[in-house]
This record gives C-alpha cells, structure tokens and sequence, in this order.
C-alpha cells in the first residue's frame, strides 16, 4: 500500500498506471517542436544578440545604475569639497542632477527596447549617446528650476557631455552584461545538464518497454515514443529561454515513464496555472529537479512516495513548486548539481527578479522558484 499523503499534498491530478497506454499518453501530453541539436552546431560562446543590449527593464539592472552614479558622484565630489560639510552638501547637489538623469535614461531605454533593438551596434551606440545627452540636460534643467546658484544654464552642455560619458559607461556595461548570460562556462554546464539524464534510465525504461511488447504493445509503443520525445527535447539547442508550459510538458513525459517503472509507488499531483505557462525560464529547468525527486523520494521508499508539481500567477509573477516526500530511510546524498545549476541560470536570465529555495519542511521536501511574467 502507498503512504498516506501528507497533508500538504491536495493532488488534483493522478496519473495511475492502467491508464498510461500510448494514445492516452500523446493526447495527455500533446506534442513538441523541435529545432536543430546541439550535435548540428555549437552554442554561441559569449554571443550576445541585440535584444539583450537594452534588457534594463530589471530591478536588477536600475539599482546597479543607480548604486553605481552614486559613488562615481560622490567620489568626484571629494575633489572639491573643504571638509565633511562642504562634500556632503556638493554630494546632495550632485545626486539631485545624476539621479534623476540616470532614472530618465534608464526609463527611456526600457520604453524604447523594441524600437532600439532593431538598430545595428553602431546605431544603438548613437542612440544611447543620444540618449544620455538629453537625459544629463534633463537633469541639470531640474536642477535650474530650483533657481539655486550653483545651477548656470551655461553649463548645460557640459551637463549633456557627462550624460553622454554616463551613458556610454552603462551601455558597455550592459552590451559586458549580454555576453555573459552565454559564457563559455554556462554553456558547457547546459551540455552537461542536458546529458546527464542517466543512462540506467533509458535502459529501464527499454527493458520496461522490451517486457510491454508481447504483453501490451500499444503501451509500449507509448513508452517509446514518450522516451523518443523526451531525449529530443533534452538535445534540442532551445536556446537561452523557453516557457514554463514547454518544461512542464516535458516533465510530464518524465514522469510518465517513470510511472510505468514504479507504478502506485509513484503518485503524482499536478496543479497548473495556465498563465504561469508564458513565464520564460531556462531549458531543462524542471526535468533534472522532478528528476531529484523521483531519485531521492521515491526510489529509496519501500512503499514509493509522492510528487506535487504545482505553478501558479501571484502579484505578477510566476511560482513554481516542486514537492515530494522524504523516506524514512534517506537515499544516498547527491552532490546538489542539479540544484546548483538551476540557481544560476536563473540568476543569470532574470539576476535578482528571480527566487530559488530549496529546503526539507518536515517530511516533505520543496524546491520554489519565482520568476517574472
């Protein structure tokens, strides 16, 4: 008999075994398109597409800005001041016309990223000098307005010419900040991410299907073709994105091999948000973590256990929660690659917009990933 679910678990969806014969399994799980494998070619090393150079739409991205025009403005101001009082006082000053001008550029460039994207490098180069200089006179007119006298309209040029400095700095910063989201490193480890669903895997879920053929082909055929899908998925160059519909899926299809092998061992609940699916996150972002739970779950449970896979939109933002439960007997420990691997790559697409927890409550083990819609 399997455990009693825990209370936490309320499954809206179970998946028993009778049930996974391979028409029901494709109309369950639908179908997937695919592109070019990584075996037609290698991932950008450092490629740095257009659409990333004026990615500042990021929390992430405007408190570096900010942080960063703060010191640079009151470094400057040590220069010039007498004393504690005079600096503090010049910094105050310089910050009433930096900050604001920074805001506006940073503003502007999230506001234009469709059209600015478009351009060619040297045309986003322009644009971004541009840019600064209209957002540095915007910050000195604001500081005209005050009527103080250290504010002289003759010197709104040389307000524009520290935009244009200003700008320029943020702009090779951001166009450094595309180019590692892909660094050589990431990359290798998404290969390895990748191929390492393992290889007793696939023999168990051969011989699975090997011991179907006689007794059930149309399940083993399911079998098959869920494996098929699954390993093609896992191959395909995706990319630096996709959504969380298209890792769920392939989840889905995971574990629906898995639950030929462990039957009513494993229980799986699955409660989906369908506008939690548009969410974008990296490849192989779910496999590998429901992956970790059927390992250290359910396979070293006498009686199996449960999985609870659940997404859901809350104050604009996608969650996603992996759950399952811990045996008596704890599995061997991994070496937390997997986990490691998810975190940051999500820190490297969404920096500090996305959340990652993973932590043991009790006798359930949780995995929540937040990430923006």
């Amino acid at each position: 008999m399997p455990p009693a679910p825990d209370p936490g678990f309320a499954p809206t969806m179970h998946i028993p075994t009778e049930e996974m014969d391979g028409p029901r399994a494709s109309e369950m799980f639908g179908s997937t398109a695919f592109g070019s494998t990584i075996l037609d070619g290698s991932l950008p090393h450092g490629a740095a597409g257009p659409s990333l150079l004026f990615d500042v739409c990021h929390v992430g991205v405007v408190l570096r800005a900010v942080l960063c025009v703060t010191l640079a403005v009151s470094a400057g101001c040590l220069f010039a001041a007498g004393g504690f009082a005079s600096w503090l006082a010049l910094a105050a000053i310089g910050m009433a016309v930096s900050l604001p001008a920074v805001v506006f550029w940073l503003v502007s460039a999230c506001a234009l990223k469709s059209q600015l994207q478009q351009l060619p490098l040297s045309g986003q180069w322009l644009a971004a000098l541009a840019l600064g200089a209209l957002s540095g006179a915007f910050g000195w007119s604001l500081g005209l307005l005050t009527g103080l006298e250290f504010f002289d309209s003759r010197h709104t040029l040389a307000a524009s010419v520290c935009g244009v400095l200003g700008s320029a700095t943020i702009f090779q910063w951001l166009r450094l900040r595309a180019q590692a989201r892909l660094p050589a490193d990431t990359t290798a480890k998404l290969a390895e991410l990748q191929s390492r669903i393992r290889p007793h895997f696939l023999f168990n879920t051969l011989n699975t299907a090997l011991s179907l053929v006689r007794l059930d082909p149309a399940r083993a055929e399911g079998v098959l073709e869920d494996l098929a899908e699954l390993f093609r998925v896992a191959l395909t160059n995706t990319g630096e994105a996709t959504t969380l519909a298209d890792e769920v899926e392939l989840a889905q299809r995971y574990l629906a091999i898995e639950q030929i092998r462990f039957g009513s061992r494993l229980q799986v609940s699955w409660e989906l948000d369908a506008d939690a699916g548009a969410a974008k996150v990296p490849p192989l972002l779910l496999q590998p973590l429901v992956e970790n739970a059927v390992r250290h779950g359910v396979e070293p449970a006498p009686d199996g256990g449960m999985i609870r896979v659940r997404t859901r939109v809350k104050l604009g933002r996608a969650e996603l929660s992996i759950a399952n439960t811990v045996p008596r007997e704890p599995s061997r420990p991994g070496n937390g690659i997997a986990l490691r691997n998810v975190r940051e790559r999500l820190r490297l697409m969404h920096d500090v917009a996305s959340q990652f927890d993973a932590h043991q409550d009790g006798k359930v083990f949780r995995v929540q990933i937040v990430v923006p819609l």
